[in-house]
């Protein structure tokens, strides 16, 4: 059977999926995480780019950029003190997430994002505070526990809530937070960099606190899903009554017996602890783990970190003075805030594989047109002529549109639709955690893959962008509708997969103990 032919057979069931006020206002403050993690993605290249702050944190960068007139344009940047900046709140990160995992899991998904919103919180009041570099990099690593705890929990709580139908759209929510953040970002600092004090860069950095507060006091008024209720040994009755809130309708009992017998099949042996980080490398959870590691890795590959988070280093590389590349920078940003809103009513529509192949198209053609203006119209010194620099700028909004609507919602999506419950919390904790690990190496090396490959690193991620959309063609399926308790019928009708899944008893998971349930305690 076709995933389409999946889709029809899932879609209803004896479900009714309603959009209702209470289910809109808990995924908004569940979705407001990605406020935390754009802003931080964002703020950092702006604030990196500011002479105020590389004067007084990173003297030597700031000497090279204003005096040296030997160094080449691409290595003006290149420090790994100013990388470390960073990159080292997504080596916390990738800690704090696999942490994330079990606190998540025996404490509700609430928890742990009023955990991460507390840790961005004082991280931010750290960061605004700053005096010198060990107080910026002790405010990254606080801001970075905030955004694993954050995204790990947010995902989650946003695929148990959200209705199979509308999940994807939903989900949107996150991204359009998320790229919203990054544009309030530019605005702050292009605001802030005017300051003629100087001082403009601990607004930009302490602004951090106010999504977080946001977050923090919001999770105090939104219900726990009703998946982590049960699973938790909480009262029946209790989560039926916030099921039949979230989807406006008392006829929640067929969706209630799936949520149970998810539960039932995820005991507290099995759900606590490393056993579900053991337990998610099992041979018939093959197809999952590798998705849901995959496409976050995959996603800085698409070369993000490159456009997106050092869009100001970038525009000042081609010769844009401070304002001006802040300003160009924020262009970027109102595009990928436009085109994650485009997205949002069609993700459910046209399905996640079109969005890939769609967005790979777009990012591969504007890496490729992007190198060829920099191999041809930037040298080692100098700047780049106005007209060629207006269009790469347009090369760049391109890029981001095509990531914003792709490779930017999508990873996050996809893994946190696919993994059963038993092991969910734990599969995209992994997920999280590597993404977040190999986002930190790809901060750290960018300046210095910048420097030594010049316009050459954008034929270094074109070529991997036509790489990771083959992947997505062959061994991606579809998941557009399909609930979260049904979804393994997909990988036992894929072409590669199936021999993962199909070669497990289809009684294992009750002969390894789940068919006593016990909740957790």
């Amino acid at each position: 059977m076709s995933a389409a032919g999946v889709e029809n057979n899932l879609l209803g069931g004896g479900h009714e999926e309603r959009i209702t006020l209470l289910l809109l206002f808990s995924c908004l403050v569940a979705a407001s995480g990605g406020l935390l993690f754009g802003y931080e993605h964002g703020i950092s290249g702006g604030v990196t780019s500011m002479e105020s702050f590389l004067k007084k944190f990173f003297p030597g960068v700031y000497a090279e950029m204003k005096q040296d007139s030997t160094t080449s344009n691409y290595c003006k940047f290149n420090s790994q003190i100013l990388t470390l900046f960073t990159s080292s709140l997504y080596i916390s990160g990738f800690f704090a997430s696999l942490v994330a995992s079990h606190a998540t899991t025996r404490f509700g998904r609430l928890f742990s994002m009023r955990v991460g919103g507390a840790f961005v919180f004082t991280g931010a009041a750290i960061g605004g505070a700053a005096i010198n570099v060990y107080m910026l990099i002790l405010s990254r690593i606080l801001l970075g526990f905030g955004v694993g705890f954050t995204i790990q929990s947010v995902s989650v709580y946003l695929s148990e809530t959200a209705p199979a139908r509308y999940r994807g759209a939903i989900f949107n929510i996150y991204d359009i937070c998320l790229t919203t953040a990054v544009l309030i970002a530019n605005l702050v600092n292009y605001g802030s960099q005017k300051i003629e004090a100087g001082w403009g860069w601990r607004i930009s950095l302490g602004a951090a606190a106010l999504p977080a507060a946001f977050l923090a006091v919001g999770a105090l008024f939104i219900p726990e899903t009703p998946t982590s209720i049960i699973q938790r040994g909480g009262d029946i009755n209790e989560a039926s009554k916030v099921l039949q809130r979230l989807r406006g309708t008392s006829n929640v009992g067929k969706e209630l017996e799936q949520l149970i017998a998810a539960a039932a099949e995820a005991p507290t042996s099995t759900t606590t602890g490393l056993r579900p980080l053991l337990k998610i490398f099992r041979r018939n959870y093959r197809p999952q783990l590798v998705i849901g590691i995959a496409l976050p890795i995959f996603q800085q590959l698409a070369g993000i970190n490159l456009i997106g988070v050092y869009a100001p280093v970038m525009f000042r590389t081609i010769g844009l003075k401070e304002s001006a590349s802040l300003l160009s920078a924020l262009v970027t940003r109102l595009t990928a805030t436009a085109s994650n809103l485009v997205a949002t009513p069609l993700i459910d529509r046209l399905g996640r594989r079109n969005f890939f192949f769609i967005g790979g198209f777009e990012l591969f053609v504007s890496l490729v047109t992007a190198g060829s203006i920099m191999a041809t119209h930037l040298g080692d010194h100098g700047t780049m002529q106005s007209q060629y620099a207006q269009i790469l700028l347009f090369v760049f909004c391109l890029f981001i549109s095509g990531f914003s609507w792709s490779w930017g919602p999508l990873p996050t999506l996809v893994p946190s639709e696919i993994f059963p419950l038993e092991v969910r919390s734990a599969g995209r904790s992994i997920g999280v955690a590597l993404g977040l690990l190999f986002t930190a190496a790809m901060s750290q090396m960018m300046l210095f893959l910048l420097c030594y490959l010049k316009w050459g690193i954008f034929f270094f991620f074109g070529g991997w962008m036509f790489l990771i959309t083959m992947f997505v063609f062959f061994f991606l399926p579809e998941t557009k509708g399909l609930k979260l308790e049904e979804m393994d019928r997909l990988w036992k009708q894929h072409w590669y997969w199936k021999k993962f899944v199909n070669d497990e008893p289809e009684n294992e998971r009750l002969l390894s103990g789940a068919a006593s349930f016990e909740p957790i305690k």
